[in-house]
């Protein structure tokens, strides 16, 4: 069988791939044959990803990082000599309205999903441009233009994350790299697990999609592994949605008497 998706003997580093979607994309790259740098600040987190990948025959080496820390991203940087792409999946959501924030929990949100994702992008700029095919995807989600009340400041910084990439395909384009975002719908991951405990949630979550349930953290790791691709080599500056339709929902909440109310 030919290596559709042209990944084979690739480099990759994915931030957040001790869990949830970053531990799907680390996954789901080594097993088109990319070998997976795999960055989180819990080390068992990331021996646990790297063990699951190397078991199944791929090729990973685990890092232990905090992507608010410049420091720690420039270490590791310095570490990994060639890569081909950038995955940055590290997030963080807290609750609480805007207007009741704490200074501290709006830098704190925004440090781990916006300037993490920035100091990433800085940090590996070089390593992807001397590779002639670097691609990066950074996961944002569709309350970047769907404001999500009484989350902090998560919508904040996911619409930053979208901005920042469309700024960053703009700028190396020229120099042979692309730089995609993938907005999520509602996910079941770990951080947001506890949600679906309570009562009915997990059903009414699943009935509120238009394909008929939640995303698993694959269905968002496909979605990167064909835009880090050579199938996806005309797209850049592009925010994908993949939401089972769930951001096409607005208007049929409306009350439309005549219209199938």
């Amino acid at each position: 069988m030919s290596d559709w998706l042209g990944l084979t003997g690739r480099n990759a580093v994915i931030t957040g791939a001790g869990g949830g979607i970053g531990k799907a994309v680390a996954l789901e790259l080594a097993a088109n044959g990319v070998h997976c740098n795999v960055l989180d600040r819990a080390s068992e987190l990331v021996e646990k990803t790297v063990a699951e990948i190397t078991s199944k025959g791929g090729q990973a080496t685990g890092f232990v990082c905090d992507v608010t820390n410049e420091a720690e991203v420039t270490s590791v940087a310095s570490e990994i000599k060639n890569c081909n792409i950038l995955v940055n999946a590290a997030g963080l959501v807290r609750p609480g309205a805007l207007a009741d924030l704490k200074t501290s929990e709006w830098e704190d949100l925004l440090k781990v999903n916006l300037t993490g994702y920035f100091l990433m992008a800085r940090s590996f700029t070089p390593n992807l441009v001397s590779s002639g095919n670097g691609a990066m995807v950074h996961i944002a989600s569709i309350s970047s233009t769907n404001p999500q009340g009484s989350s902090g400041a998560y919508s904040v910084s996911k619409a930053g994350v979208v901005i920042m990439s469309k700024q960053l395909a703009f700028e190396l384009g020229s120099q042979g790299v692309r730089s995609n975002t993938v907005s999520p719908g509602l996910v079941r991951t770990p951080m947001t697990e506890a949600y679906y405990q309570v009562g009915d949630v997990a059903q009414r979550r699943d009935a509120a999609v238009p394909i008929g349930r939640v995303a698993k953290p694959d269905d968002i790791a496909d979605v990167v592994t064909f835009l880090v691709s050579d199938r996806a080599r005309y797209i850049t500056g592009a925010d994908l949605i993949a939401d089972g339709g769930f951001s096409q929902t607005l208007m049929s909440s409306v009350p439309r008497p005549g219209f199938g109310d």
